[in-house]
């Protein structure tokens, strides 16, 4: 079963430059609608297992990746594609909206 992997300013860029596509999770702990996504995120973590990357960053704990994409407002979910930001979204949605932008890129 796959699990969403911790993201940090230190792996954030190994992770990303996947042969897969990867979601990342911008999140912190005081943020509701992020433990909203949270479990949704994690679902898809398990849908998607070895299909695609699903990883959650933490903002408070790790400035230096928030800083270099912008993330303003969390949650904030970034679907990159060899390294290169493909898809966003800001803001809680359904897991439906966030699968969609998923299998737009491992097809």
């Amino acid at each position: 079963m796959g699990k969403a992997i911790e993201l940090t300013d230190a792996n954030f860029d190994q992770i990303i430059n996947s042969d897969k596509p990867v979601l990342v999770d911008f999140w912190a702990e005081w943020c509701g609608p992020c433990k909203m996504i949270g479990p949704v995120v994690e679902e898809l973590a398990g849908d998607y297992d070895g299909k695609a990357v699903i990883g959650k960053l933490n903002v408070d704990e790790n400035p230096a990746v928030t800083a270099r994409f912008g993330v303003r407002s969390i949650p904030t979910l970034l679907v990159f594609k060899g390294g290169q930001i493909v898809d966003k979204q800001v803001g809680a949605v359904p897991k439906s909206v966030l699968a969609q932008k998923l299998a737009a890129q491992v097809a």
